[in-house]
């Protein structure tokens, strides 16, 4: 057993604010040896972040405070320390990384700057060269490509992975002896995610320094930690070496949400009911089934499908890139680059790829959102490409989207029932406004809401249920056609296990179609019929998940399905 290096004994913490108390910790108990990883699971609001905020004592005094508990760092209680031998600790002794970079770096001043002044800052007598030096060695321990050029690079200069490699290293530069990581791979691609984890990892075992890492992906648990730890609604419910809770779960909370990741989730996928008539309606007359006089589709795709709704062929979103003082056009981004595919009725089509491959602009220009540089999208044989808005208007009720944030992507001054009920009336659905806001309540029951949520504002709603609300938004007109776009991503595990779950049922009962666009393998293996795999603009991988996934062909396929961080430990 190694050397206890951080303690924490029986905390509470709870935050007031107007007049109310919430007990967000609630008598945390654990511990973490000098040179061992501890990884805090758990969802959203169940105390992960407020404990290493506590940690750290980053909390705000006004608001928070601790009734009881110790928290012993190298035998000093941090509770008990003033603010001065804080500042001491902070950065030099325990350092942070924070879930979002892009709001943890100052977009003024270059990452250059940020990381000497972190270093200045605790190093006082060390001069501008030397902290440049040391800043250098930084960014090339974390990887960063021609490190010495990228220092004067300001952080929206660099992707997100980059950004978070920036913060890792700014946290790394003063040696810490106990780094909390907060959700630091949570927004990254699988592969970026791959590489910071197994970076985290080199420099652990170089700099022999103990990691406090906080996450909701249990295949991170199985790759990182030694110890893991499960809370829930304030408390550390299960505490445990990694291999023991992850194999052998003790509690019925750790059990439900290991239940709930996607590779444990039963693949018993329900086909569309084959008594349902197509979906549309009396409005189906707006898409005509035109005979197609395009080539027929490459070998392979849509083989043994059935009937394809949607047929992509030769397909180009292309973005101007101007210089010059006359801004003449020199290059172009070519986001989505030739790309031809079919999306067979009643099927889920899985889209995968790294931030940047295109798959979302892909999905905006099959709807029309996005216009096309040039190629051909048909809906039941009818091409979508070069019709003016006016000529869209009547297909947009078969054709619908769920966007990957329902928190920017609802009006927050809108109730639910306007959010509903607006696009009903655009398309002239319904007599009169009781009959929509009936047809808008019956989608809200299908999604597992109640009626009643027709009445409140998009900020009374939870993440998972704003979600639902965007899911009720896209099939409030009844369409045969959505493109999920990452509608999942940002979820709890078992958030986003009700959300697939609930997307399987509403796909059996509506006969509906779906092109989901996700980063998740785990995801797809569970919901697809069908992926396929982009990058950089281009279709390079396709077929049925099962093959896919199971025994891919291309070489970039292989990379992502590799970088997936599995449960097995």
């Amino acid at each position: 057993m190694s050397e206890t290096l951080l303690e924490i004994k029986n905390l509470r913490t709870w935050l007031n604010s107007g007049g109310r108390t919430v007990k967000a910790v609630e008598d945390v108990s654990f511990s973490i040896g000098k040179g061992e990883t501890f990884c805090l699971v758990g969802e959203s609001g169940s105390g992960k972040s407020i404990t290493a905020l506590s940690v750290i004592r980053l909390l705000p005094e006004g608001i928070a405070s601790h009734p009881s508990g110790e928290i012993l760092f190298n035998g000093q209680n941090m509770l008990a320390l003033p603010e001065t031998a804080l500042r001491n600790i902070r950065g030099s002794q325990i350092a942070m990384i924070f879930q979002e970079p892009m709001t943890s770096l100052n977009p003024v001043f270059s990452i250059g700057e940020q990381i000497t002044e972190a270093l200045q800052l605790h190093h006082p007598l060390m001069g501008d060269e030397e902290a440049a030096e040391r800043a250098i060695q930084a960014l090339e321990q974390v990887q960063i490509p021609n490190a010495r050029e990228r220092f004067r690079d300001y952080p929206h200069q660099m992707s997100g992975g980059q950004r978070q490699r920036v913060m890792i290293a700014m946290a790394l530069a003063c040696e810490p002896e106990l780094l909390i990581a907060d959700e630091p791979t949570t927004a990254l691609d699988v592969t970026v995610q791959a590489e910071i984890l197994r970076l985290m990892r080199q420099l652990q075992d170089d700099t022999g320094m103990s990691t406090l890492f906080i996450t909701h992906d249990f295949g991170v648990v199985a790759q990182m930690a030694q110890q893991v730890g499960v809370m829930q609604q304030g408390r550390l419910v299960e505490v445990g070496r990694t291999e023991q809770v992850l194999r052998h779960p003790q509690h019925a909370y750790t059990q439900q949400l290991l239940a709930a990741v996607p590779e444990n989730l039963e693949r018993n996928k329900v086909s569309p009911h084959p008594s349902l008539p197509p979906q549309g309606g009396k409005g189906q007359e707006g898409v005509p089934n035109m005979e197609s006089s395009l080539p027929p589709p490459p070998a392979g795709e849509g083989v043994g499908m059935g009937e394809n709704l949607i047929s992509i062929r030769g397909l180009n979103v292309w973005f101007p890139i101007r210089k010059g003082i006359f801004r003449r056009t020199v290059d172009h981004v070519r986001a989505v680059d030739g790309v031809s595919l079919d999306i067979p009725k009643g099927r889920i089509v899985a889209l995968v790829g790294e931030s940047g491959c295109g798959k979302t602009t892909l999905g905006r220009a099959v709807l029309q959102l996005e216009k096309p540089t040039s190629g051909s999208v048909q809906l039941h044989g009818q091409e979508l490409v070069g019709l003016s808005a006016r000529e869209l208007r009547p297909l947009r009720p078969h054709m619908q989207i769920a966007f990957q944030d329902p928190h920017s992507s609802l009006n927050p001054r809108l109730l639910v029932e306007t959010t509903l009920t607006e696009p009903l009336k655009a398309h002239g659905m319904g007599t009169t406004r009781e009959e929509r806001i009936e047809r808008a309540a019956q989608i809200l029951e299908g999604m597992q809401l109640p009626r009643d949520a027709l009445w409140r504002y998009p900020h009374e709603f939870s993440g998972g249920q704003r979600q639902r609300i965007g899911l009720a938004r896209a099939l409030v007109l009844n369409p045969e056609f959505i493109v999920c776009d990452e509608i999942a991503s940002a979820l709890d595990v078992s958030v986003q296990a009700e959300i697939l779950q609930l997307l399987l049922k509403i796909r059996a009962e509506h006969n509906l179609t779906l092109l989901f666009i996700t980063h998740n393998i785990g995801v797809v293996e569970y919901l697809s019929d069908q992926t396929v795999v982009m990058y950089k603009g281009r279709i390079v991988e396709q077929g049925v998940t099962a093959a896919v996934c199971g025994d891919p062909q291309d070489a970039y396929t292989q990379k992502l399905l590799a970088a997936v961080p599995r449960l097995a430990v």
